[in-house]
């Protein structure tokens, strides 16, 4: 008896299985938790005082001594200055040529590379290459080909194409062709974004394209339906839901590039997008609170294009 008077508070201590196995769940994710709360929520919350405070990097060694001067001076000269608006327009356009592009692509060589034929994995290999160079290598490549002093494409113009003079690829930001004026070194790294990230759109479709039943195309040939109407009618509604998952995912990673304009142009010729001009706020102007107003400002701009986006794909799924 006395023993199992002893034990009875013992056993009112114990917790019950659910509570241990949710306070396992909790030492469990401690870690996930804290690397979580320091690298991106902490940033956010750092991010949104200081867009909305007048803050630069000389006042750094003064925080927390001083009370902070909440303002929206920051958002006020960025929504009144030209350059905000020009460097939006050119990320929107940057975004969506590349997010075109690379999609495209790699549905075309995806449906192209289809069919077995001898030497297929090699090709398949060498499109990998552009997408597991190393960024800073991609760009010293192409940045030697579009020299205007001894760059292999200006070389070949002048010889072949009759061009008088060089071309400076990555500081024109207008360029008379057939007399239209496009935005050359926009379009060069756009190209150049195609490049790198093509590969990765052929090996989303490539994949799904291995869940497509061979049956259905040999039925629909055998009813008549030509290669174009295969394609048309039934392998690409089948790849939709991948096409526009990387459609999505491709317009938020270029929206937010900075390395491959910053490695190419350092922002010349045109190519000044969002990123960039948070990069320049901070680094040659000093001004954090500025920069951390424009890339909230970023931010905001990208979540409603989301919203619009996902509303778009709700409405449609409704319709259908």
């Amino acid at each position: 008896m006395t023993s199992t008077a002893t034990d009875r508070p013992n056993r009112g201590r114990q917790l019950s299985r659910p509570r241990r196995e949710n306070r396992n769940g909790l030492i469990l994710t401690a870690p996930t938790l804290v690397v979580v709360l320091f690298a991106s929520i902490l940033p956010m919350i750092l991010v949104v005082v200081f867009a909305f405070s007048e803050i630069r990097l000389v006042d750094i060694p003064l925080l927390g001594s001083q009370p902070i001067d909440w303002t929206l001076d920051n958002f006020t000269r960025a929504l009144r200055n030209p350059s905000f608006w020009n460097a939006l327009g050119t990320t929107l356009l940057y975004s969506t040529l590349t997010m075109v592009g690379s999609v495209g692509v790699g549905l075309v060589l995806a449906l192209a590379l289809r069919r077995p034929f001898r030497g297929r994995g090699i090709v398949r290999a060498l499109l990998l290459v552009p997408y597991v160079l190393p960024l800073i290598a991609a760009a010293t490549i192409w940045q030697t080909m579009l020299n205007p002093q001894y760059g292999l494409v200006n070389s070949f113009g002048r010889e072949f194409l009759g061009w008088e003079t060089a071309i400076g690829f990555l500081n024109t930001s207008r360029y008379e062709v057939f007399g239209i004026e496009v935005p050359l070194s926009l379009l060069v790294v756009v190209l150049f974004e195609i490049w790198t990230s093509a590969p990765l759109s052929f090996l989303f479709i490539t994949a799904r394209l291995q869940g497509v039943a061979p049956g259905i195309e040999e039925a629909a040939a055998l009813d008549g339906a030509n290669g174009f109407q295969i394609i048309t009618r039934i392998v690409l509604p089948q790849l939709k839901g991948v096409i526009l998952l990387l459609c999505l995912l491709r317009f938020i990673w270029t929206f937010q590039s900075f390395s491959e304009i910053y490695l190419l142009t350092e922002g010349a010729g045109g190519t000044q997008v969002m990123a960039l001009k948070v990069y320049t706020e901070l680094v040659t102007r000093a001004d954090i609170g500025s920069a951390a107003a424009y890339g909230l400002l970023m931010s905001v701009v990208l979540i409603a294009l989301l919203a619009v986006y996902v509303a778009l794909s709700r409405r449609k799924v409704d319709v259908e």
